[in-house]
C-alpha cells in the first residue's frame, strides 16, 4: 500500500494546481482549462480510503481484544445488531451535517454579493466600486468553524455515550458498522463527483451532438451538467475526506477508553 505513495501525492496534488491555473486564466480573460485535473483529483480521493479502512479495522481488532474486556463480541448478540445498525447510519448523518453546511455557507455569500451588486450596481462593481472580497471571506471562514462544531461533537460524543450508557458489544458492533458505510459513502463520493465532472467535459468536447439527437431540452443539457459540479465538489471535498478521519477517531478513542468502558460502561442496563 505504502508503494505507490508518490503517485497518490501527485494525483492529489494535480487538483489544486488544475483549480489555480483555470481561475488565474478566467482572471486574465484568456479561457478556462478543461476540468480534467479535478477528475483525476476525484479518482484519487479513493485511495486514501483502503489506508484508513484497514488503520480502522486493526483498531477494532485491538479494541474487541484489549485485556480489558472481560469478553469476546458475538455478532449474534441484539446488543451488536443494534450497534451495527446504528454505525451504519453514523457517516451518512455525518456526511448530512457537513453539506448542509456547505449549503447554508454558500448561501449567505450568494445573498452577500447580491447584496453589493444592488448597492453599487452591476456597471460600477469592479470599476469605479471595489468589491468587498474581505465580507465573503469572512462568511466562508465563520462557516468552516461554526460547521464543525456538530460533526466534531457527533464523532466525539457517540462512543462516549455507546459505550458509557449501553455497552462494549454494542459499541464494537458501532464501530464496525461505521467502517462499512464509510468505505462506501467515501467512494461513491469520489467517483460521483468525477462522473459529474466528465460528462460536462464530454458534452463540451462533441457529446453534445449526440445528446441533441437521442435527448430532448438539449439547450438545458449542458447547464444541467454544470450544476452537477455544485453537489459533486462538496461531496468529494467535504464530505469524502472527514469520513476518514471520523471512523479512525472514534476507533482510537474507543481504544483508549475501553478500560472504562469495561469498568464503568453498560450503565442503562444496571438500572434497568
Amino acid at each position: 500500500m505504502l508503494s505507490p505513495i508518490a503517485t497518490r501525492l501527485a494525483i492529489d496534488a494535480s487538483g489544486p494546481l488544475g483549480d489555480n491555473a483555470e481561475g488565474i486564466a478566467m482572471m486574465a480573460s484568456i479561457g478556462a482549462p478543461e476540468d480534467a485535473d479535478n477528475t483525476t483529483a476525484a479518482i484519487g480521493k479513493e485511495f486514501a480510503i483502503e489506508s484508513a479502512a484497514l488503520v480502522s479495522i486493526a483498531l477494532l481488532g485491538a479494541f474487541v481484544n484489549r485485556p480489558a474486556m472481560s469478553s469476546s463480541v458475538d455478532v449474534l448478540t441484539p446488543k451488536v445488531i443494534v450497534g451495527l445498525i446504528m454505525g451504519s447510519w453514523l457517516p451518512y448523518c455525518f456526511s448530512a451535517m457537513t453539506m448542509g453546511s456547505v449549503g447554508r455557507a454558500g448561501f449567505k455569500m450568494a445573498l452577500e454579493v447580491r447584496e453589493q451588486l444592488l448597492r453599487f450596481g452591476p456597471e460600477h462593481i469592479g470599476v469605479h466600486e471595489k468589491p468587498n472580497y474581505a465580507r465573503c471571506f469572512e462568511i466562508a471562514t465563520e462557516a468552516s468553524f461554526r460547521g464543525t462544531i456538530g460533526p466534531c461533537a457527533l464523532v466525539m460524543l457517540t462512543p462516549l455515550i455507546i459505550g458509557t450508557a449501553f455497552s462494549v458489544e454494542m459499541l464494537s458492533g458501532l464501530l464496525a458498522g461505521s467502517v462499512g458505510s464509510v468505505v462506501q459513502i467515501a467512494i461513491s463520493a469520489s467517483k460521483t463527483d468525477g462522473a459529474w465532472i466528465q460528462a460536462k467535459e464530454d458534452i463540451k468536447a462533441g457529446a453534445l451532438e449526440y445528446a441533441k439527437k437521442h435527448c430532448r431540452g438539449e439547450p438545458t443539457l449542458l447547464r444541467i451538467a454544470e450544476s452537477g459540479k455544485t453537489i459533486g465538489d462538496p461531496r468529494k471535498d467535504t464530505s469524502g475526506p472527514p469520513l476518514h478521519i471520523l471512523i479512525q477517531l472514534m476507533a482510537v478513542e474507543s481504544l483508549v477508553l475501553a478500560p472504562f468502558f469495561a469498568t464503568h460502561g453498560g450503565l442503562l442496563f444496571k438500572f434497568l
